[in-house]
């Protein structure tokens, strides 16, 4: 009994099918991907803004506070563009600012210190103090806390934490304030609102600089404080536009365009 050939129009189809489902392929790796679908609350929060305007910051400040629908204290998020070289050591700052209305967080800080260094800390308010032992904890893989502050001494056997303490962002820096002899300061002023603000990759600064519930007039104390930190740090070879555009927006909230000649 012989084989029953299969019919050329048959070859033809399944060889069509193939090339229909490479380029199937093709154009699903090519498609853009689709975004995650906005909340309600969003969506109605975000009729409040014109995302074609940018706002003087009291306007900008007033929407953020109306646009906020978090069931929590949300906070009052920055984003600046900036026109720097991230790949230049010297474009690529990293700094402090005390927030005069404070950050309205509550932060634990931990403090590698020891002898009179280390009652200082306790003094100031650190939420844990020591050398070795917390040493050893970190190393165990315990991360409670929010900020890490040093001794320049004891930076030699802090260092060696660098795989866990620097993918997280904490490893303390001269350039934040984090590694000083004058620990009770450190301690007392980030209790107070000392926030840290760095240029990331994309040349761009992302910062919080308060809660909500802090209302528009100290909201705005604080973005003015800040603005004028990062105008500070501007770097000397910095070229062109410093400060190319500035939004603003309160957590999960619509962003909304600062006019940055307004400031």
């Amino acid at each position: 009994m012989t084989e029953e050939k299969e019919p050329k129009q048959a070859k033809d189809t399944a060889t069509k099918s193939k090339v229909a489902k490479k380029v199937t392929k093709k154009e699903r790796e090519q498609a853009p991907v689709k975004k995650m679908g906005r909340g309600k609350r969003y969506l109605e929060s975000a009729k409040l803004v014109d995302k074609t305007k940018a706002y003087a910051l009291d306007e900008a400040i007033d929407l953020l506070i109306k646009s906020s629908t978090t069931k929590f204290d949300a906070s009052a998020e920055a984003h600046i563009q900036t026109g720097l070289d991230p790949r230049q050591a010297e474009q690529n700052i990293r700094s402090t600012v005390l927030l005069p209305e404070g950050s309205g967080k509550s932060l634990k800080i931990l403090v590698f210190a020891e002898g009179e260094a280390a009652n200082e800390a306790k003094q100031a308010g650190a939420d844990f103090v020591g050398d070795d032992d917390l040493l050893e904890k970190i190393n165990s893989g315990w991360l409670g806390f929010d900020i890490a502050v040093s001794t320049p001494d004891m930076m030699a056997k802090v260092g060696k934490l660098g795989k866990t303490l620097g993918t997280k962002g904490l490893m303390p820096n001269p350039k934040s304030g984090t590694v000083t002899k004058d620990v009770g300061k450190a301690v007392d002023e980030f209790k107070k609102g000392r926030v840290e603000f760095k240029l990331d990759k994309e040349a761009i600064i992302h910062i919080i600089f308060g809660k909500v519930s802090l209302g528009p007039d100290k909201l705005a104390n604080n973005f003015k404080t800040l603005y004028k930190a990062i105008m500070d740090a501007k770097p000397t070879s910095a070229k062109g536009a410093y400060i190319k555009k500035i939004s603003i927006a309160s957590s999960m909230g619509p962003g909304i365009k600062v006019d940055v000649t307004s400031l």
